[in-house]
């Protein structure tokens, strides 16, 4: 069956701005995106840099250095040699072409003056629990989605749906504005925000107008603002769904909102392609989940250079311990604990092995979840080199439920594969 693309005269009809909502109040759904997150955190510590092109991603020896004179002495990518990523850059290097999870060797090559910083994940946490602490003092009714995003629900907030001079949405954009200011006032960054009718919508929205921006679409506005924009702006296409719709012919969200329902459910499935047809037509009625418990929690790294088990046993000894005592300590702040303990490796050829083993008593010290972890990596043969090793906990409770569950201890998870016969003994373990 054919799929119909919409030509460059023909436009799908968008549906008004509360479709199913007649006499009831609009709703309104914010998203906070911060601004190149940990870049700019790192501005804040190091000014000097502003308007520079900088990449986060290096480890510890690519701290700056205090010089004799008072100045600092920044790492340049044009010197880094390893297998690392970078984890954000400023937009300054965004705009020489480097972008988050590129190698840091790729980078190099586009951006060689750029400043390389080590991730400091601790400074992030910091800031984004500051910037989370300033929204929820205009309201409570928060999404948190990661350490630099966030849905806010602003439906109930009070001015919301009053408008302000001419402006009909003149409330809820003041609304958003203060938001925006109280971010700014608590953490000095600045943030981008979407406000729309739905989650799906202002996603694609806080993107618009990106660094320091506040965008404010209703439905009536999909049409100019969100159809003719390429298909993998919606969160939720994936590069093979892009990649079959653009063998379609179909390369813009407005092309997916011209076909027939059943034309995009035969092509992509029942569930996925009507999802398909409601997403581009901007529906979506999910709710802002003010809490949700997490399913796990992990750490892990990649290296700068490929690590061999025997060759470079005291440094994995030592990186696999750190992985093990910054787990626990994320446990202990949340106040989890977890059953099952998991290990995650990448090796030089790119393969990842996981193991995972269910424990009968949930845990969150360092020393029981390196004990469980090593019994995990004893199951893998380790004769290649790696460059990524990590460390999960999962099964998680809250720590005053630590209570075994009667008939739930098991050697390993049935997604634990055996190891093989010739597995060496660990030598980090």
């Amino acid at each position: 069956m054919s799929v119909a693309v919409a030509s460059a005269g023909a436009r799908p009809t968008a549906r008004g701005d509360n479709p199913g909502m007649q006499g009831a109040k609009r709703r309104w759904i914010a998203h906070l995106d911060m601004d190149a997150f940990y870049a700019s955190v790192e501005l804040l510590r190091y000014p000097e840099l502003r308007g520079l092109p900088v990449v986060i991603g290096g480890g510890r020896r690519h701290q700056p250095v205090m010089q004799s004179d008072g100045t600092r002495r920044f790492a340049r990518l044009r010197d880094y040699t390893g297998r690392g990523v970078a984890t954000t850059a400023t937009y300054a290097a965004r705009d020489l072409g480097v972008f988050s999870a590129m190698g840091l060797m790729k980078a190099a090559q586009r951006a060689p003056d750029a400043v390389l910083l080590p991730v400091d994940f601790d400074e992030y946490r910091r800031y984004s629990q500051r910037f989370k602490a300033a929204v929820a003092e205009v309201t409570p009714l928060i999404e948190d989605r990661g350490i630099d995003e966030i849905y806010i629900d602003l439906s109930e907030v009070p001015g919301v749906h009053e408008p302000l001079g001419h402006d009909r949405h003149g409330g809820v954009r003041a609304v958003a504005q203060e938001i925006r200011n109280s971010v700014a006032r608590a953490t000095g960054l600045t943030c981008s925000v979407g406000v729309t009718p739905n989650k799906l919508l202002s996603k694609i929205a806080s993107e618009l107008d990106k660094p320091d921006g506040l965008t404010l679409l209703t439905l009536d506005e999909l049409p100019t603002r969100i159809w003719p924009l390429p298909v993998r702006r919606i969160n939720g296409i994936g590069p093979k769904a892009a990649a079959k719709l653009a063998a379609l012919g179909i390369t813009t969200i407005g092309q997916i909102a011209a076909q027939p329902r059943m034309a995009l459910v035969e092509h992509f499935g029942r569930g996925y392609g009507a999802w398909l047809h409601d997403a581009a037509h901007g529906r979506d009625e999910r709710p802002v989940v003010t809490h949700s418990e997490p399913v796990s929690i992990s750490r892990e790294t990649t290296f700068e250079r490929d690590l061999h088990a025997k060759a470079d046993r005291a440094v994995l000894a030592a990186i696999f311990t750190e992985l093990c005592e910054q787990l626990a300590g994320d446990l202990q702040r949340k106040g989890y604990v977890g059953r099952t303990v998991g290990i995650k490796l990448r090796f030089d050829d790119f393969r990842t092995v996981t193991r995972d083993q269910t424990l009968a008593q949930a845990i969150a010290d360092s020393a029981e979840i390196r004990r469980a972890a090593g019994t995990c990596l004893k199951r893998v043969d380790l004769s290649r080199r790696l460059r990524l090793l990590g460390v999960r906990v999962g099964t998680l409770a809250r720590a005053g439920q630590r209570a075994a569950r009667p008939g739930d201890q098991r050697a390993g998870s049935e997604h634990a594969a055996a190891a093989p016969a010739d597995s060496p003994e660990l030598p980090f373990g």
